[in-house]
Parts: C-alpha cells; structure tokens; sequence
C-alpha cells in the first residue's frame, strides 16, 4: 500500500510536526527563468500586499482610472483597453466572442503551441478557424495570408488573428507587416492579435499598426502575477460588437465601458492586482520603454550567443524574428529536455520551460523577460552551462563567456 493511500498517516503528516517530512532548504534565491510568469519585483509585491479597499467606494476611482488610462500608453492607444481578472485565455475568447457571430470563418497563422490554442478555443465557440500551416520555427508569413486573404472575394473571412511573441517557440510576428499585407488586399476582415508575452517586452503599436483587438496579461512583461488580461479595442471592433451574436456575459465589453468611464468595474475587480499594474506601468515609464525593449533584444541576443557557442541550435530559424523575451533550445536527437530540465533544477535551482505539443522533451526555453539584467542572465546562462555538463547533453564549454562577451 502506498504511504499517501494510508488516511491516518496523511493526516498525520499534516498535523504533526514530529512527523512531517524532512525537506532539505537550499540556500541563495530560485532562478525562475520560464517565459512566463516571470519573477515579480519588489516594489510590485510591496503594492500588491496594500490593504484591499472598498471597490465601490470614492478611493478605488483614482486606482481604476490609473490602470486603464496607464495601459494605453503600453499598448501604444488612444482607444479602450478593457481589464478582466483572468488569464489570458480569457481575453482570447473576449476578443472573439465581442466581435464574430456563430460560423464565422477566422484566418490564424500556425506559429506555434499558443496560436494552436487560440484555434482550439475558437472552434469551441462555434468559429470555422483556418489554419495557415507554419513550421514552429518562424513567427506569421505575412504574403501567406495576403495570399489566402486575396481568394476570399465573397469576404467570407471575418478576422486574421496572429500570435505576436510565440511564447513556444521564441519566434516573433512583424505586426506592422501582416497590417500591410491585409491592407493591400483591401479585405475589410478584422485584425486581431495575441501579445500576451510580447506587451512590455518588445515594441507594441496598437494604434499605428492598425490592430483591432489587442490580447494580453499581467505575467510576462508586465512583471505581475498571473490574474489580469486585457483587449485593446478599436473603434471598428466595437463597431463590429454590435452585430457579432457569439453568447457573452463575462466578457461582454458593453458592460465594462459604462463603469470604466470613472474607474469601476461592472463585477469585483482584482484590487490588489490593479495596486501592482499601476506600480508596473510606473516602473516601464521610469526606464523608459524604449530602453526596456532594448535590454530585451540585448539580453535575447546575448542568450543565442551562449546556444550557439554550446554547439546547440536556437529554435527559431528565420533571422531577425528572434524573441528578446525568450530563446528556445533544441536539444541533440536521442537526448531529454525535460530529463535536463529536471537535473538543473534539482542541482541548480533554475526552473526553465519545457518544450510544448509538437516540440515536448525536444526543447527547453529560457525566458529573459521582465525585470532583468545582465547580471542575472549571465547567472542563468552559467546554470544553463553547467546542467548541461550535469546531464549529459554533449556541447562545447564557453557559452557564457560569449555572452559575456556580447554584453561588454
């Protein structure tokens, strides 16, 4: 019989301190080097832990209207952000569910994991999603849907939808050009895009690049827990929200805007969360966001040095769609990622992000995001080198000090 089927002596384990398993404590800070959720700063953590207040009351407008008019300038706006206390799998169902209607056709570009589910969740709704075909290893072919946009001349197609930052992969989507190739079609379809570990981390225009619908969340770049996403909405998605007749309640974005206007919300807000934007956006503003994206693109750089110098190979194949925010590793055929990723934790202490669906056990990532500096990438690549060493995975010495180098 397994210990743990034994009723009394879990609880003894529970409640009795004399009996409760002995778990050896590791000295110095965990490196929590997955894409996401990133490591929460201190002044974060500090604003969270405020005392919750009345989210009724005279005092919480201040706190609303700072969060939603503060997203706007990380989103690059001048039209609505809306916020919602849920992941972002919750702003991907707002974002269809306000704008399309049952067996609306929605073109998706197959970037990688996280693109796959945003199909996924549209065919739950009732959506036809088409999936351009991608290989994993490079972000959205912008002359692929011009091309497939350019036969649709009964405008069956309703939305693009296409993942920014492919939080799988390490590959990125150029926005602006995906913006341009839908404008030289002259298609009227909508233009939706997922950059829930993009926003903060690389350069965002939601205004400038003609995007409809704009998801996000807190735990990437935003440097928060998990626990808000957000839609950026144009005027023609909210214009297409009075026709669309997908069923909403929840995430109905009529019933934010009425309240969003002085700062309240139409249900409970997350309180103490919105004390922790208002800190982020504050933080972003102080280095300054064109500074953040290039510490990004820096830190990204220096991390494909370190792969390349192992002997290793970057999955992201297509130059210059490289992710700052993220590097994604694949490891030589015959060998375990997730064995890897096991041993540098158990010896190291650094937790790095397996490889998901069609890359699992091919590939570890590791994530630079967020509040981050060199000092701590050269860290994380050093544990990165030595659980390489530890578990076998045969590469050359001297990854680190080619970031090193790159950094100088």
């Amino acid at each position: 019989m397994s210990l743990f089927n034994n009723v009394s002596i879990v609880a003894a384990l529970r409640y009795t301190p004399e009996n409760r398993p002995v778990v050896m404590r590791k000295a110095g800070r965990h490196f929590l080097q997955i894409p996401g959720p990133s490591a929460v700063p201190d002044r974060i953590l500090s604003a969270i832990g405020q005392q919750t207040i009345d989210h009724r009351g005279p005092s919480f407008a201040d706190v609303g209207l700072r969060s939603l008019e503060g997203l706007k300038t990380i989103f690059k706006t001048e039209q609505h952000v809306v916020i919602y206390p849920s992941s972002g799998t919750g702003a991907w169902e707002a974002a269809l569910v306000n704008t399309l209607s049952r067996g609306d056709r929605v073109l998706m570009f197959e970037t990688g994991h996280f693109a796959t589910l945003w199909k996924k969740l549209a065919e739950k709704l009732g959506l036809q999603a088409e999936f351009i075909e991608g290989d994993w290893r490079s972000g959205a072919d912008a002359e692929a849907i011009e091309a497939r946009l350019a036969e649709d001349k009964t405008h069956d197609i309703k939305a693009v939808c296409v993942v920014h930052n492919e939080t799988s992969t390490g590959s990125v989507s150029d926005i602006a050009e995906v913006r341009q190739a839908i404008d030289r079609t002259g298609h009227p379809c909508l233009f939706m895009v997922d950059t829930i570990s993009g926003l903060a981390s690389l350069d965002y225009r939601h205004d400038e690049w003609g995007v409809d619908v704009t998801v996000s969340g807190s735990q990437k770049g935003l440097m928060l827990p998990p626990g808000l996403s957000f839609n950026a909405v144009s005027e023609k998605a909210l214009a297409a929200n009075k026709s669309a007749d997908l069923q909403r309640s929840y995430w109905d974005w009529t019933e934010m805007l009425g309240p969003n206007k002085t700062g309240y919300f139409p249900y409970t807000p997350a309180t103490n969360l919105l004390y922790g934007l208002n800190e982020a956006i504050d933080m972003l503003h102080e280095e300054g966001l064109d500074n953040v994206f290039k510490r990004h693109a820096r830190h990204g750089a220096a991390a494909r040095a370190a792969v390349r110098a192992w002997g290793l190979e970057v999955l992201c194949a297509r130059q210059g769609q490289e992710s700052g925010v993220l590097t994604a590793v694949k490891v030589p055929d015959g060998h375990s990622a997730d064995a890897f990723r096991a041993s540098t934790l158990a010896h190291y202490d650094v937790s790095l992000g397996n490889g998901l669906s069609k890359v699992a056990d091919k590939v570890f990532r590791i994530g630079h995001l967020g509040d981050f500096n060199d000092l701590m990438l050269v860290a994380t690549l050093a544990g990165v080198e030595m659980g390489l060493k530890k578990a076998g995975i045969p590469h050359k010495a001297g990854g680190v000090q080619e970031a090193m180098t790159l950094l100088d």
